[in-house]
């Protein structure tokens, strides 16, 4: 390659590197950012991004193979932390549901928050997607909060929040997502991290939805709530 060819070619590298985020992180040298406070990436490895996405489709799989169309079973992994929500007819199913779910490969833990009940409504899920899209831009809109690497799901006007993150992270992550317009509830299901084990830096309206944590530090579940907050701790968020 000519001599002056060189230096456009490494410019080139240098500008895909910061149109894909997701690919190339901010590292931190010595503890310090090595560039802003913005979000780098996802804080999973690659082996963990692909094991998550293997668990979600075998989870429909079996669920559907299990349940049929009298269930609705949806399952969100992340590092093999799996979250149950939907509806089954029966207590037996959702602990059929849980116990599937557990023998599933890669599976670490299993929160199970599904609901006995009838199907929830098409115009309920269809809010339900709504209200996801809407959290997602409000936490990439939201300074010091790592998006990138927090799963959103919602289920019912509640929302549950997944992912890696420091302890002030999930609660700025929480805090946004309880003053959002629509929002019942928010449930974090964050595993704690310190910051210093972190190779990235991580980047209200109306009346505030409570905030339950299930947060572990560990990634193991804590016991399997019997319904929509059995077991479960709120606590309002101003």
């Amino acid at each position: 390659m000519p001599v002056f060819a060189r230096p456009l070619a490494r410019l080139l590298i240098g500008l895909t590197c910061l149109a894909s985020l997701s690919g190339c992180g901010l590292f931190l040298v010595g503890g310090a950012a090595a560039g802003s406070a913005a979000v780098a990436t996802d804080r999973r490895t690659a082996g963990e991004q692909v094991d998550d996405q293997t668990i979600e489709l075998r989870v429909s799989s079996e669920m559907n193979k299990a349940f049929g169309d009298k269930a609705r079973v949806l399952g969100t992994s992340y590092a093999g932390r799996l979250l149950l929500v939907g509806d089954v007819p029966t207590d037996a199913d959702r602990q059929q549901a849980e116990t599937i779910a557990k023998g599933i490969t890669k599976v670490r833990s299993v929160d199970n928050y599904i609901r006995v009940g009838d199907i929830t409504p098409l115009s309920v899920r269809t809010n339900d997607t709504w209200l996801t899209s809407k959290v997602k831009s409000q936490l990439v809109a939201t300074e010091n909060v790592p998006f990138r690497t927090i799963k959103v799901t919602t289920e019912r006007g509640i929302v549950y929040l997944m992912g890696k993150v420091t302890a002030d992270e999930g609660q700025r992550a929480a805090t946004t997502v309880a003053g959002i317009s629509g929002v019942n509830k928010v449930v974090k299901l964050f595993t704690i991290v310190a910051r210093e084990t972190l190779l990235v830096e991580p980047g209200q309206q109306g009346t505030a939805a409570p905030v339950t944590d299930d947060s572990s530090s560990s990634g193991a579940s804590s016991p399997s709530p019997a319904g929509d907050d059995s077991g479960a701790q709120t606590m309002p968020i101003k």
